[in-house]
């Protein structure tokens, strides 16, 4: 059976249809602070740095968040990290990992022994996010207990 498709435009009209094709799709997604479009600042004439999705990108991974969260208490190798994150494949842990180095938030240590060993550790910057994950953390003990449930996913508070 065979499916026929309706095309985009007028059907009397060739030439309507060559103008709906032809025409430019908008690509841009404004965030939460794109400027007006009557405002002089346009989306087109400069980029936009959003804090709120800098960060939820940075720390937004499947993973990231618990990875950071383990890494507070010193540093770990990545069978340890492994063993406090069951869930997360190698492949995914590994993937988490490597975007959290390249973004300045842990950094990787390799030692020249074999087998090779391998340390993660918060930089700086990631040490910078506790406040923050505590505060996360928090809020979600607060909503699990209004909601009649009690955390039991193993975290504990960063000493």
């Amino acid at each position: 059976m065979r499916i026929r498709r309706k095309k985009a435009g007028c059907r009397l009209n060739p030439e309507h249809r060559r103008k709906i094709r032809r025409k430019p799709k908008e690509s841009f997604m404004p965030c939460c602070c794109t400027p007006d479009a009557g405002s002089p600042a346009s989306p087109a004439a400069e980029e936009l740095h959003c804090p709120v999705e800098t960060t939820l990108r940075l720390i937004g991974g499947k993973y990231k968040t618990l990875i950071v969260w383990n890494l507070f208490d010193g540093t770990l190798r990545f069978s340890q990290l492994q063993r406090l994150i069951p869930r997360a494949t190698a492949k995914m842990l590994t993937q988490q990992l490597r975007e959290l180095e390249r973004d300045g938030l842990i950094t990787r240590r390799v030692y020249p022994v074999v087998p090779p060993k391998v340390e993660y550790a918060l930089s700086e910057r990631g040490r910078s996010l506790q406040p923050i994950l505590q505060a996360i953390y928090s809020w979600g003990v607060e909503y699990l207990e209004e909601k009649g449930l009690k955390a039991n996913c193993g975290m504990k508070t960063p000493a």
